[in-house]
């Protein structure tokens, strides 16, 4: 391959890679929208997340895996309490800290809103895509997986 070539190749990718990442975010701000996160934060959506996919853990690890200084970790926390989407309890191991974790309310609405997103992208999908481009589509969502490694 020549240099114009691998210039021309480098710039394709380029655009393409700029291209991508703007229609993702648009993509996850529809998502977002019917989803419906209502007032939470970034910072509180993560950190429930976190809670969803390791289990319980305390304040000040969870302030570590998120980054974050423990005193602003507390005011997320705080702000789930309230919302009722997560509970505290003794730690079995060591009394003196507490386990954080999701409500039994909390996983009901999370498991309502992914419903929603996911009902929102495939009436999106058989409404605007016809069956061939419904097969495009899987096919670039194949190449999207091998982009990200699965």
């Amino acid at each position: 391959m020549n240099t114009a070539s691998k210039d021309h190749h480098s710039t394709r990718a380029s655009a393409l890679a700029q291209d991508l990442r703007a229609l993702l975010s648009k993509l996850k701000r529809r998502l977002r929208e019917q989803g419906g996160m209502g007032d939470l934060t970034p910072s509180q959506v993560s950190v429930l997340l976190r809670l969803e996919t390791d289990g319980p853990a305390t304040a000040a690890s969870l302030a570590r895996a998120e980054g974050m200084r423990p005193q602003s970790m507390g005011s997320v926390i705080t702000a789930l309490e309230a919302a009722g989407l997560v509970s505290g309890a003794p730690d079995p191991n060591d009394g003196r800290q507490t386990l954080l974790s999701l409500t039994d309310a909390c996983r009901t609405w999370a498991q309502e809103k992914r419903a929603a997103k996911q009902d929102w992208l495939t009436r999106t999908i058989e409404a605007r895509l016809s069956l061939q481009e419904q097969d495009e589509l899987a096919a670039s969502v194949e190449l999207l997986k091998r982009l990200v490694g699965d």
